[in-house]
């Protein structure tokens, strides 16, 4: 399909949005590879890299595409802030009235970029699923227990937030704020929000493999990151129910254990000195009770902020038309009087 032209008189369609930082493949091959997916979208669009910091060689890698400036931007940030910083810089720089975001490395095949777009139209946020899925062994248990772990604590059954192709409205970024890692878990949060999310399979790129390897504190990272989220989207404006509820356990174990030891000491004569037990259970009774204090000064918190916190999305706006109770009569008219027969 031809390439769409940009021009003034017409809107942008698309932003597709490129965050490079460490892990990059070959520039000129992975955006020759993006516009034949994008040209045989349809759509006007424009392709924007971000630099998560300082990188003259890649700079320099997107000044030779041959690309109009207007197709084509480049925003570099005064030093590496993390993905997630990038996505937003970029997404505040877009002009398109869709959003998509693609990595600097090839995870998808380009000609399933039209399925993705089209999917978009009946969801606020289309996430792709690399399906038939390559990779060893050690790779498949890491995928299926990162996501049976967020599955545990969220409720969420994606099957591949790792794939970093998705499509969005731009009302998702408008609600949603991203810091620190939790651009991989923005489905979540959207559908949280209110918006409905759809996964979508498509074919893995044949390019698309990691040669490195991950070391432990990243997988530290996911787990606290799905934590993070945990705490957002079940408990950001009900603390006292989880702090309330570990408080009142942890003071229970407690209260329970104390109170069989003054039994003990009472009713059967066993002295207490000697028994680090009851110095557990008065920790397990003061830890609680700090605990419950906490949800409580996080519901006062709350109670102070709640009118600047929204955590809802109105869909549609469905207003009632008044219709006349008399069919065939028009407004305003007087209805005709009936005399009553005798």
């Amino acid at each position: 399909m031809a390439e769409t032209p940009i021009t003034a008189k017409q809107p942008l369609e698309l932003s597709v949005v490129i965050p490079v930082g460490e892990r990059t493949d070959d520039l000129a091959a992975l955006h020759a590879e993006y516009r034949r997916g994008l040209d045989a979208c349809g759509v006007s669009y424009e392709m924007i890299y971000v630099l998560d910091g300082s990188r003259a060689a890649v700079r320099e890698a997107l000044l030779a595409l041959d690309e109009p400036p207007e197709r084509v931007r480049i925003l570099e940030l005064a030093k590496a802030f993390g993905e997630a910083t990038t996505l937003m810089t970029a997404f505040a720089a877009a002009r398109g009235t869709k959003l998509m975001t693609l990595p600097a490395y090839f995870q998808v095949r380009s000609d399933e970029l039209p399925k993705l777009l089209t999917a978009s139209k009946e969801a606020d946020m289309v996430v792709a699923r690399r399906w038939p899925r390559r990779g060893n062994a050690l790779e498949r248990l890491r995928r299926e227990a990162f996501h049976r772990l967020l599955r545990l604590i969220t409720g969420e059954r994606f099957r591949d937030l790792g794939c970093s192709v998705r499509v969005l409205n731009r009302q998702v970024i408008d609600e949603i704020d991203l810091y620190g890692d939790q651009h991989r878990l923005l489905p979540v949060l959207a559908n949280r929000q209110g918006f409905r999310v759809l996964e979508v399979d498509v074919a893995q790129s044949p390019h698309d493999a990691f040669r490195g390897r991950y070391r432990l504190r990243e997988y530290l990272h996911r787990v606290l990151d799905v934590l993070t989220v945990f705490f957002l989207v079940r408990f950001t404006k009900k603390p006292l129910r989880f702090f309330g509820t570990l408080g009142s356990a942890t003071f229970a174990i407690g209260g329970v254990a104390a109170a069989v030891l003054i039994a003990q000491r009472l009713l059967l004569g066993q002295p207490l000195a000697d028994r680090p037990a009851l110095l557990l259970a008065c920790l397990f009774i003061v830890l609680g009770v700090q605990l419950f204090a906490l949800g409580l000064l996080g519901e006062l918190i709350i109670f102070t902020h709640a009118r600047q916190l929204k955590e809802y999305r109105v869909a549609n706006l469905v207003e009632a038309v008044a219709k006349d109770p008399v069919p065939g009569r028009e407004r305003g008219t007087e209805a005709p009087r009936r005399t009553a027969e005798r």
